[in-house]
């Protein structure tokens, strides 16, 4: 009888039509990971790379607001072709269902989707693709890593240790399934008072420390602004809208280091 364990390997595939694949995870919630991937994108395609961006998160779908994108992908039948969106490529299960319609799946059905989006959708001759993760440790974070040719993923947090308890247990799943994680961003990591002092809302430093724990590059801090919220509502995220705003050019400077890692 054979008693020795067999581990299951998986050939991991990329994304056809691209050239990185870059995700965007946080493993928490409402963290700002949905409106850090939009304004990634748009830096880095105003920085002249061509890119796309998939929106990963089946249950709670972000990119049809966050561009406002109101139609449905064309599809000859076998493929969907992305929305052109502010010369982004852009896919989202929230183009095809009403935004009000919760989708009430199983996990095979998640990773059925998920699959549908990277290997039956026409991504044409990308630099980077984004990929907004869902928060979590589950099925799509799953597929993408054992499946699919992930080239580094940025880890999105605030400050406050509850968000934390969840990026650190995020780390070790990329750590464990052999996902480089290119580094920490600290969101929201303070706002800054009309008296020109930073208020640390959500605590202070937590992000830097968990990313010296881990060994990790920690990339820097975003602050609040009341802009990226307004301008993420209105659809129109604000390094497209006002790219000389003092946030934008923090995106543009994060920009700025992905593009010398990879091209």
């Amino acid at each position: 009888m054979n008693t020795k364990t067999q581990t299951k390997t998986f050939e991991k595939k990329p994304i056809q039509g691209t050239k990185f694949t870059i995700a965007i995870s946080s493993a928490k919630g409402g963290v700002g990971k949905s409106t850090f991937a939009t304004n990634i994108a748009l830096a880095l395609k105003k920085i002249g790379c061509k890119v796309g961006i998939l929106d990963a998160d089946i249950y709670g779908p972000s990119l049809p607001r966050l561009f406002s994108i109101n139609e449905k992908p064309k599809s000859d039948g076998k493929t969907l072709t992305p929305i052109d969106k502010y010369d982004i490529q852009c896919m989202s299960i929230g183009f095809l269902t009403d935004e009000q319609t919760p989708m009430i799946w199983r996990g095979p059905m998640v990773t059925s989707a998920i699959k549908t989006f990277t290997q039956k959708v026409s991504w044409n001759n990308l630099d980077f693709i984004i990929v907004d993760m869902p928060p979590g440790t589950g099925d799509t974070q799953l597929t993408f890593s054992q499946e699919i040719k992930m080239d580094g993923v940025i880890i999105v947090s605030t400050p406050q240790e509850l968000a934390l308890q969840d990026v650190k247990r995020g780390i070790k799943m990329f750590d464990k399934l052999g996902v480089k994680i290119i580094g920490l961003i600290d969101n929201m990591s303070h706002f800054l008072g009309d008296d020109a002092k930073k208020y640390h809302i959500f605590g202070e430093g937590g992000v830097k420390r968990t990313a010296e724990e881990f060994k990790k590059e920690f990339l820097g801090e975003i602050p609040i602004n009341s802009e990226v919220g307004k301008q993420g509502d209105l659809g129109m995220p604000i390094v497209e809208n006002n790219p000389d705003h003092e946030i934008s050019k923090i995106y543009l400077n994060f920009a700025e280091k992905i593009k010398s890692l990879y091209l």
